[in-house]
């Protein structure tokens, strides 16, 4: 056991207030063996709103949560575009409604006592299939509110969007996700912002905003814990420019996960100050990543109660992980810390197209990692199908033969092991390769080290590491398997 125990973090939710309408964010990344720094700016732009309202209930809302307003919604929607932008105001009161399609210039904004409940008639949301091909296609085609190649839209206010998912609770299977509405979903949209409301019970993904540009999420509230499966907080699937702030997320599937599910890359991304807690991971890129993902900073983020990992950095379709700078992180509670994975699951995101290539993940920085009680956290769920092995399994980095992970450095990193695995592990066993299995923290079942496993990696520096075990745990605290380089501690090259 380590004797110099550093205690945690403090952490406080801290909101940001943008006062212009252009947020620019700069992004420090790793390059090479020598991990060079640079700056690579972008903006993230907001939408500007004309001072019109549109009432609902003008339009013939009443608010009693039982009559259907999907009609009186829309054509507030539409008066407001006609005008040529504004802001549809939802007063206190309780709407029932199926799909909204959002358009541009429109402010959908819901005040304090205001809830915009979905329909638990499937009927009542029409399929709606995008133009843009991608992997989701096998997911939905229903959602509560609905944009599609729009500019200037946003959905605010302190009100509340219940999915009421608990109605579409049926045995978890593939065939039925797409009778299971997501709450928000926006494709090729630019100019979005998403701030203060609080998103409850979704059927499925909460949101999901697909090749969109220039998205702000600020300050918004997801508890979708124990309603249905697939309920991820936040998805944001082959963006660019993307700024999420001040976020409180609860939910039975991953947090806040970035995807690519085109060819398209999700990129420029900054997020800081969010609260996550999830039965899957916390912060998560992958596992769809055809398109990749490049620039990100993510700081300031408190993870807690959550089965999978706190951070799980994984490719496995053929796309590129690169320049993803992560820093001042607190997790407790949490199962596995860090979990970074290249594989070849090469699976195509839509018919006639093929994955050619294995991809690569590269140029990583984690630093200021603190982590308490890891590794035993378990929660019963009232329908989970399965239960994740929440005994000490230790973070990993690992690639394929010739397609080492490279480029990574992890630096202040205090992980504390609730309790040690070291009598479940066989020195006997295979380590299995899994090159096309779903990556996942426990697919290759326990490890040979306490800390850090490595396999086909190369460039990999560890800088001021602390692990302690509450039950002492012999296995050694680097495992450095197949096809390993240039792997350091504090200077010292590992062997």
């Amino acid at each position: 056991m380590h004797k110099n125990r550093r205690p945690l973090f403090n952490y406080t939710l801290r909101f940001v207030v943008i006062a212009a309408m252009t947020f620019n964010c700069g992004l420090v990344y790793s390059t090479g063996s020598i991990f060079m720094e640079d700056i690579i700016p972008f903006t993230v732009n907001q939408p500007i709103f004309p001072e019109r309202n549109f009432n609902v209930i003008d339009f013939g809302a009443v608010g009693n949560g039982k009559t259907l307003e999907t009609e009186a919604i829309q054509k507030a929607i539409d008066s407001c575009a006609a005008a040529h932008g504004g802001i549809v105001y939802f007063p206190p009161g309780v709407y029932l409604s199926g799909t909204i399609y959002l358009s541009s210039f429109v402010n959908l904004h819901l005040a304090k006592g205001a809830i915009l409940r979905g329909s638990t008639n499937l009927d009542d949301f029409p399929i709606t299939i995008p133009e843009l091909r991608s992997h989701t296609d096998n997911y939905t085609v229903r959602s509560l509110i609905y944009a599609e190649k729009k500019e200037n839209i946003a959905i605010t206010g302190d009100g509340i969007i219940d999915g009421q998912g608990a109605e579409y609770l049926w045995p978890f299977n593939k065939e039925l996700f797409k009778k299971r509405p997501y709450i928000i979903r926006i494709i090729e949209c630019k100019n979005i912002l998403i701030k203060g409301i609080t998103l409850l019970n979704s059927p499925m993904w909460n949101q999901h905003y697909l090749a969109c540009d220039h998205l702000t999420i600020q300050n918004i509230t997801v508890v979708s814990r124990r309603t249905n499966y697939n309920t991820d907080g936040i998805d944001i699937d082959g963006c660019h420019n993307v700024r999420i702030t001040g976020c409180n997320i609860k939910t039975q599937d991953d947090a806040i996960v970035f995807k690519s599910t085109t060819d398209r890359s999700c990129e420029n991304i900054f997020l800081d100050n969010c609260k996550l807690s999830s039965l899957g991971n916390a912060l998560k890129c992958g596992t769809e990543s055809n398109g990749g993902f490049k620039n990100f900073i993510i700081k300031d983020v408190y993870i807690y109660d959550t089965g999978g990992s706190g951070i799980a950095l994984e490719v496995v379709d053929g796309g590129s992980l690169e320049n993803i700078r992560i820093s001042d992180i607190t997790m407790e509670n949490v199962n596995n810390p860090v979990f970074i994975r290249l594989g070849n699951r090469a699976r195509p995101y839509t018919e006639g197209v093929t994955v050619s290539s294995v991809g690569s993940v590269r140029n990583i920085t984690i630093r200021n990692l603190q982590a308490a009680n890891t590794g035993y956290f378990s929660e019963k769920h009232p329908f989970q199908k399965y239960n994740r092995n929440p005994l000490h399994i230790p973070s990993s980095i690992s690639g394929l033969p010739g397609h080492p992970v490279k480029n990574v450095r992890l630096e202040n990193i205090y992980i504390q092991y609730a309790e040690g695995a070291e009598k479940l592990y066989d020195p006997a066993g295979d380590i299995p390769e899994k090159e096309t299995s779903y990556p996942e923290y426990s697919m290759f079942g326990q490890l040979p080290a306490s800390g850090f496993y490595l396999r086909y990696a190369r460039n990999i520096q560890f800088n001021n590491i602390d692990i302690e075990f509450t039950v002492p745990d012999s296995r050694p605290l680097f495992y450095l398997d197949k096809n390993t380089a240039n792997i350091s501690r504090d200077g010292e090259f590992l062997k």
